[in-house]
């Protein structure tokens, strides 16, 4: 694993020496994230990849495309899979796209009064793909139940 990390991060290096245009910080965290996967998966097996020992605990299943966000620009992943279906990265969320980060974003700039339609123009400007007004919908109802909990929360003690 040490090795294909070495071999990444050098062909990252060469393509930036080439090109200019390579976005040099995004593609180091896709690099950087596609071999954390690949060590969780590993470590939840109990196996490198093609190994048979007697502490594997399953088998891989190829890859899952994902689109993540995060504040470097979109990402595009490849999430391990495994047979039985026991396995989700920590490093992504189960049905999200976006890092923890940007959904503090969005929803500070709904607590700012900045429409869904001007959050999606924000999105681009960060360099994702983009946020449809839907999922922008989604964190505003989620941000409301949030901020609903705590209005009717009991309070209890003296306040003056």
């Amino acid at each position: 694993m040490a090795d294909d990390l070495s071999m990444a991060l050098l062909e990252l290096l060469r393509k930036a020496q080439l090109d200019d245009d390579t976005d040099f910080l995004r593609e180091g965290a896709r690099v950087l994230s596609q071999t954390l996967m690949e060590l969780e998966v590993t470590r939840h097996l109990g196996a490198e990849r093609h190994e048979r020992t007697p502490d594997r605990s399953g088998q891989r299943s190829g890859y899952r495309e994902r689109q993540w966000d995060t504040r470097v620009g979109t990402i595009g992943l490849r999430a391990p899979r495994v047979w039985d279906g026991s396995f989700f990265p920590s490093l992504l969320e189960p049905r999200k796209r976006a890092e923890q980060a940007l959904v503090a974003v969005v929803q500070e700039a709904f607590v700012q009064g900045v429409s869904t339609r001007q959050v999606d123009d924000l999105a681009q400007a960060w360099g994702m793909q983009g946020i449809s007004k839907s999922q922008v919908s989604r964190l505003y109802q989620e941000l409301d139940a949030e901020v609903e909990c705590f209005r009717t929360r009991r309070l209890e003690g003296a306040y003056s």
